[in-house]
Formats: C-alpha cells, structure tokens, sequence
C-alpha cells in the first residue's frame, strides 16, 4: 500500500471514530514537518458572492464587507462547520442581527461551493428580495400584516398568516403550506425603514429564478403603496 493509501485509510478511519470532516481529520495526522513543507494553498472566495447583495449594502448594514465577513470565517474555521453553527456564532458571539446572520453564512456557503444561489442546507431552494422604503417601520409592518392592506399590492397571493414570536417579523403559509414566506421588518430611523423577505422550501433554481422576480415586483409594489 502506498503512503498516500495508507494515509487516506488513517484519515477515514479518524473520521469515523470522531466524526470530523476529511480535512479536519486529515490535519490532525499529517506530521507536523511534512505541513510546513507543503506549499500554502490560497483559497479562492468569490467576493460578494454571487446573487447576493452587495458589499456596499453589506459594510452598511454590518459594519463589515465580504471580505471581511468571509476571512474572519476562515480563519475561525466556518468551512468545517454546519449552517447552523455558523449563523449562531455570527448571531451571539459577533453580534449580527439575525436575519444578515444568515445572509452571511449563505453568502459563505456559496462563496466555498457547498451550495448554489438559492440553495439552503437542506437541498431545497428560497428565493429572497429586499427593499429600503422611505416609512416608519411599523407603517411598513402594518401593510404586510393587515389582510386588505396587503391585497392592495399582492393580490390573490395565497398566503396564511403563521404565529411568529420574534420580533419585527412575519411569517405566511404559501398554497397551504407547501412552502413558506417570512418577512423581516428593519428601522432605519424614524422615517425610512428595510424590508427582507424569503421564500423558502420551494423545490428547484427554476422555480425559485421565477418567485425571486415574483418577489422583488411585489415589494416595488409595497414601496409605492407605502409611500405614495
């Protein structure tokens, strides 16, 4: 047996006691010497990744650009860590709101190939669209949550309205639950506010290219409701 072979059976074998990803594993039996001597690989990020929004609304919105966001997820080992940890990490340990929690870790997820645009952990697909409107939050708020008000700009949408705990949120039943919307609702002062919806579970990219273009119309409409 080669020493690569017999390298790579150690490795799996690691893998399977301790549960850890091939390179995670891995690092923990390559010699110390032989890690030294082997040539810096420079990982490749797509920055910002691609159909996500962008690094200026980033940097506004965070604090901090692609860039920034996806260096300080290497360097704290992102790339061998679930969704799930990710955005809990970002949430309470750097303080990021949660709904921009996750844009960063899918934004992450897409930049190292672990998914495609509009794919989630899961293998299903969401469709997400966002928009600054120049109201008060709770105006904005009221035009999503009141039934007649919302048919004014998504009319005939077959939406039912779900119980949400968390705050400035809104989240809908589509077509009886085949899949789900959830709106989030953000201040920007007293007279301008943001918000950020996603479609989630929907079955394939097609589908979702086509609510993603549903969406962004919608909540043009919901701009020019508001505001007008």
């Amino acid at each position: 047996m080669t020493e690569q072979k017999a390298l790579k059976r150690r490795v799996r074998a690691r893998m399977a006691r301790t549960g850890e990803r091939y390179t995670t594993a891995r690092s923990h039996l390559v010699p110390a010497d032989r890690k030294a001597d082997a040539p810096a690989a420079k990982a490749v990020r797509a920055v910002p990744p691609p159909g996500m929004t962008s690094d200026d609304s980033m940097r506004s919105s965070t604090g901090r650009t692609w860039a920034e966001w996806i260096g300080m997820l290497d360097a704290w080992g992102a790339a061998d860590r679930p969704h799930r940890d990710i955005a809990r990490w970002l949430n309470r340990d750097r303080g990021v709101d949660g709904w921009w929690s996750q844009q960063i870790t899918v934004g992450y997820e897409i930049a190292i190939g672990r998914r495609v645009v509009g794919q989630r952990s899961d293998g299903r697909f969401s469709a997400t669209a966002t928009r600054t409107i120049g109201a008060p939050v709770e105006e904005v708020m009221d035009a999503v949550l009141d039934e007649n008000r919302r048919a004014a700009w998504l009319p005939n949408a077959p939406l039912t309205t779900r119980e949400s705990k968390a705050e400035r949120t809104a989240r809908f039943d589509w077509e009886g639950g085949s899949s789900r919307a959830v709106f989030w609702f953000e201040p920007m002062g007293d007279t301008k506010s943001r918000v950020a919806m996603e479609h989630e579970r929907l079955p394939d990219k097609a589908t979702t290219d086509e609510m993603k273009a549903y969406w962004r119309a919608a909540l043009g409409r919901l701009k020019d409701l508001v505001e007008g």
